[in-house]
């Protein structure tokens, strides 16, 4: 049903090409400050920025700049969506959010709230098991800063891929193929595979795309499964909000005055932190999320066909009066 509403408006198969340029375009443009600003540092620095690998330059720049400029290519990006959506499509944003009347916010608020206690406990957790690995890295003035430029850039961001890969692409990819399970794998690979010029990869090697794909296909499962985006919505900002709050390091693509500093070699990270989240935490999680909203049908769900809905005809009767069919 989340899908095949969008029947309901211009789902054109060229609307969503031509869309995906435009998205695309605003994205590039979200970028240009970042880009000269890190250019200009480059330059000042007496960098070759060419030769330079994405972990040099994510920290060219004062950590709260750096993120500030990172993230307003995803609002730049989440503003040409929406515009996209609203006058290519002529789609409500209820209608690419949730195939319930009204948005559910005590959906997203569950799972943010959830998934920040589990997320943040967990490093509070590894961090009194394994001091060694991490440094107070707390300064007031400049987490305040970090709180402020977080807390309104970070859900944009998770918020512009959400809207694209379980809302926009995955409504588009559903309606012209008429199936749920090739928007589902499609939008989860490139979900995975758009991260793969994070700074994390060089660190860990390609292996980290497990998770990153498991993560999206995750978040595709809750949004067929419950019939619109606001659980996938909820899960991606506490993930990344808390994540830039609480912990970074010099690998990561998030650069903060986070509370905490992670020293640890990143080549030794293995099982637990890559394939546990997919493998087992994530799974756990969907079956308590299957259990408080009732979850059923799981086959037709995820591997059903997308049906568009009757259209209703009104003939017009010998007698003059008209008939539904």
């Amino acid at each position: 049903m989340y899908i095949a509403q969008a029947f309901n408006v211009l789902h054109d198969w060229w609307r969503y090409l031509v869309g995906l340029v435009i998205i695309v375009i605003a994205v590039v443009i979200g970028q240009i400050p970042f880009t000269v600003a890190v250019m200009l540092k480059a330059v000042k620095n007496g960098d070759n920025l060419f030769g330079m690998d994405g972990t040099k330059m994510m920290t060219l720049l004062e950590p709260n700049l750096n993120l500030f400029l990172m993230l307003l290519s995803f609002a730049v990006g989440l503003l040409g969506l929406l515009l996209v959506v609203k006058y290519l499509h002529n789609q409500s944003f209820t209608s690419l959010t949730t195939s319930r009347k009204k948005i559910d916010w005590k959906r997203f608020w569950f799972i943010f709230f959830v998934w920040g206690i589990v997320s943040s406990g967990l490093v509070i957790a590894d961090y009194f098991m394994s001091p060694g690995d991490y440094v107070i890295n707390f300064k007031l003035i400049p987490f305040l800063i970090l709180c402020v430029i977080a807390i309104v850039f970070v859900p944009l961001q998770t918020s512009f891929e959400e809207y694209l890969f379980r809302g926009y692409l995955m409504q588009g990819i559903g309606v012209i193929v008429k199936n749920k399970w090739m928007p589902l794998l499609i939008t989860s690979l490139v979900f995975g595979l758009l991260h793969i010029a994070n700074p994390e990869v060089d660190r860990l090697g390609s292996v980290i795309m497990v998770y990153y794909i498991g993560t999206g296909l995750f978040l595709g499962i809750m949004t067929l499964m419950d019939e619109g985006m606001e659980l996938a919505l909820g899960f991606h900002a506490a993930n990344n909000l808390f994540t830039a709050l609480l912990v970074t390091a010099d690998w990561t693509a998030f650069q903060t005055h986070s509370v905490l500093k992670d020293m640890s070699d990143p080549t030794e990270m293995g099982f637990i932190e890559i394939f546990m989240p997919v493998f087992i935490v994530f799974p756990i999680l969907l079956f308590i999320l299957a259990k408080i909203y009732k979850w059923t049908h799981w086959k037709e769900k995820l591997f059903g066909k997308v049906i568009e809905p009757l259209k209703t005809e009104t003939l017009v009767l010998e007698d003059g009066h008209s008939s539904d069919n």
